[in-house]
């Protein structure tokens, strides 16, 4: 399914003038460095394609017929190529590698004169006199060769007055694409496992490169080394083999791949350690605007809030009856050695992936602080539930289970709501991202499972009498009448010593805070100060702790409603009043 709906979307760009895709046999490569020849095949000059300065500098990129797999031997590829396979430069002195860039060389060249042979062309006759003519030891002078050799940079030819590469004139790209189409002789034909279609399989299908953690080389969302994973009587030497893909189905689901995990790609983004592409069977706003959703660019959230209010209102008016059943896919890769793992998967459409966006935002909707953002990414949201807010310590899966979620409409994944809990207890404090994700999960799950009961609402809930909000919601008053107590030089307090403990074990924990709080509100009575409106606030609270008491523990959804208890009550001291009214809690009045 992930195969097919690759290779429907290379046929897609294929089909569109404007998409710019490579076509079948070619590859689009950034060569650093272009080789000039004259018609007789004299060497002229290097022409440096890289634009930047330092090591920001970035080569131009070609369409060119497409590299071969270089698992192990001397493989050169069509009048492009290393080097060593170019030049017959070899890395080093060493004998092996003087050899390899001799044999390399000479396959370079056997690919120029037997499958370009029977073209009549400006460009293949002046390669033909380069190589006789040995201009190599002219190469080799040139001020650039260095710079070449130290970064084994990628090179090829142009001839001289020509605005392209000899690989790109027309007789020669017509040829290449028969080279590729071509069946080689004695190479029995079978139904791909992704069209149907009889095709020459694919032994080794591209490196897939841009998954981040991955090889920079790339690594293989299909292949086989084992015979444990081989079957239908194959071993691991039979690789493609044992899943037989048709050379033209590989080629177009690894080029889409590639394309949609590129840096320039606009159809990608990171949720965790899960390198993420989305696609739709046919273009469509939301190809474009899903990272706007889940996961903006730096400096552009501004421009994302916009589009998810828009988005929220989309969904209430109606959706598009021609967004309604158009196929939309989402693919989620991480690295696995010289792999790729299959994170998450989604196959649906565009209705319902932006209704369960809508859905999302509504579950994960909490009071804010002024200086907190409108919304949350998944980033945002993730990094918030790992150790020191570091991308590195989010936990492997997490990233992956959370975007299915939200995709598939499911619950979120019970870990983030654990992992959660567990940052607040650990840091004795709860923040806006945090409150939001346990606010979500608990909603959403509330939703899930018809849950008739009253569950946790985005603002403070003064009659919502469950254990562990209630007991959120005094902790955090007994804070207050702290703080009030101290005054402003106060610089530690019952959050940073007994949070962990109040949400964990209840009732140990405030036996000890409101016996402190009783000390509090004398000193604040003994400064002169009214110490009324803390007290109403106290037992306003109390009295919706039940008659059997506060509890020795709490379960860990009950843990997640003290969090969000604590939040609220905390966000409802310090919101603004609406005009004309305040709160003075020194006096105990409201005016």
């Amino acid at each position: 399914m992930i195969l097919k709906a690759l290779a429907e979307y290379y046929e897609r760009l294929a089909n569109d003038p404007e998409a710019d895709v490579a076509p079948y046999g070619f590859e689009y490569k950034a060569i650093p460095f272009l080789i000039v020849v004259a018609k007789d095949g004299s060497f002229l000059n290097i022409r440096d394609m890289r634009q930047g300065e330092g090591k920001q500098k970035t080569a131009r990129e070609f369409c060119l017929p497409r590299g071969e797999k270089k698992a192990s031997g001397i493989k050169a590829n069509l009048l492009w190529d290393n080097p060593q396979y170019v030049l017959g430069a070899p890395k080093s002195d060493a004998k092996k590698d003087v050899k390899k860039a001799r044999d390399a060389l000479k396959a370079f060249q056997c690919r120029l004169t037997q499958d370009l042979a029977d073209i009549d062309d400006d460009g293949v006759n002046a390669l033909k006199n380069f190589y006789d003519r040995k201009q190599l030891e002219q190469v080799a002078s040139h001020e650039l060769f260095p710079e070449i050799m130290q970064e084994n940079a990628n090179l090829t030819f142009i001839l001289d007055g020509d605005d392209m590469p000899v690989a790109q004139r027309a007789a020669i790209t017509e040829k290449a694409t028969s080279l590729f189409s071509r069946i080689r002789d004695g190479v029995e034909q079978r139904a791909s496992a992704i069209s149907g279609k009889q095709d020459e399989a694919a032994i080794l299908h591209a490196a897939i490169k841009g998954v981040w953690g991955a090889q920079t080389s790339g690594a293989n969302i299909v292949s086989f080394n084992d015979d444990a994973y081989c079957s239908y009587g194959k071993t691991k030497k039979d690789q493609g083999l044992n899943a037989p893909v048709g050379k033209h189905d590989e080629f177009a689901y690894t080029t889409a791949l590639n394309r949609l995990l590129s840096k320039h790609s606009r159809q990608r983004m990171q949720v965790g350690d899960a390198s993420t592409v989305f696609w739709a069977k046919d273009s469509c706003d939301l190809e474009s605007d899903l990272p706007s959703y889940l996961s903006p660019a730096k400096g552009e959230e501004a421009v994302s809030y916009g589009k998810i209010k828009s988005l929220l209102s989309a969904v209430r008016t109606g959706i598009p009856p021609e967004d309604g059943a158009l196929p939309f896919y989402v693919l989620g890769l991480s690295p696995n050695a010289s792999r790729i793992a299959v994170r998450f998967w989604y196959a649906g459409n565009v209705k319902e992936v932006k209704e369960r966006l809508a859905q999302h935002f509504l579950d994960i909707a909490i009071v804010r602080g002024p200086h907190d953002p409108d919304y949350l990414s998944l980033f945002q949201m993730l990094v918030a539930t790992a150790t020191e807010h570091k991308a590195d310590n989010i936990p492997p899966n997490l990233g992956g289970e959370f975007a299915r979620s939200i995709l598939s409409g499911t619950s979120y994944p019970r870990t983030l709501l654990a992992n959660a809990i567990r940052r607040c207890k650990a840091e004795q404090k709860i923040d806006y991202a945090r409150a939001a994700i346990i606010k979500g999960f608990l909603a959403r799950n509330a939703r899930l499972s018809n849950q008739t009961t009253k569950e946790v609402a985005m603002g403070l809930d003064r009659e919502y009498d469950n254990i562990g909000y209630v007991l959120g919601r005094l902790f955090a008053v007994l804070e207050r009448i702290q703080e009030q107590a101290q005054g402003r030089g106060l610089n530690k307090t019952i959050r940073d010593a007994y949070f962990g403990a109040a949400a964990s074990s209840p009732l140990v924990t405030f036996k000890r805070l409101q016996d402190l709080a009783i000390h509090h509100l004398a000193k604040i009575r003994h400064a002169g100060k009214s110490a009324v409106w803390l007290e109403q606030q106290m037992q306003d609270v109390l009295g919706h702790v039940p008659p059997q008491g506060i509890p020795s523990i709490l379960s860990l959804e009950d843990q997640g409603r003290f969090a969000i208890g604590y939040y609220h009550q905390r966000q409802e001291f310090f919101k603004k009043k609406e005009a004309g009214e305040t709160v003075n809690e020194e006096q105990g009045e409201e005016s």
